[in-house]
């Protein structure tokens, strides 16, 4: 059943198996206030086990573009159109979120973005990106790296 996510009370519904719950709650409801205030689109997600389509395109792509493998159990997913941009996501048990960015426009941007809750350790399978910090309300301390996507997917 779809979720929409407020961010003015953060919750941390389909997320309570993470052992970083309340941080991976606290980033997901970043991104939601990120796409309400850019876009005026509420950020609705869903179980994993029900987005299985859009789970299945983000590790397509991770895989094709850098031959990673995420081991963590996906949790919920989400994907959505606004101002010419596709965005899909992935939250992960572990703590993990991934971004999904492509253009509709091939000469549009088109990456992979992954941020890491608070209080989680860089999954071995990104240990070779460079992580930058952001300090966040709702998430405490964000960690996030990107790549850009080379083909099209």
């Amino acid at each position: 059943m779809p979720y929409t996510v407020d961010f003015a009370n953060v919750s941390t519904v389909g997320l309570e198996s993470s052992p970083v719950a309340a941080a991976l709650a606290g980033l997901r409801a970043n991104e939601a206030r990120y796409f309400k205030n850019k876009y005026d689109h509420d950020f609705t997600v869903e179980a994993a086990a029900e987005a299985g389509e859009i789970v299945e395109y983000v590790h397509r792509v991770v895989k094709a573009e850098r031959d990673i493998v995420i081991a963590s159990p996906p949790l919920e997913a989400t994907t959505f159109e606004v101002d010419g941009l596709r965005w899909s996501y992935v939250f992960y048990e572990s703590g993990l979120s991934i971004n999904v960015l492509y253009s509709l426009d091939p000469a549009g941007k088109r990456a992979v973005g992954f941020k890491l809750s608070d209080g989680m350790d860089v999954p071995a399978e990104l240990s070779s990106f460079k992580f930058a910090r952001q300090r966040s309300k709702l998430a405490g301390t964000i960690r996030g790296s990107y790549f850009v996507i080379k083909g099209e997917h």
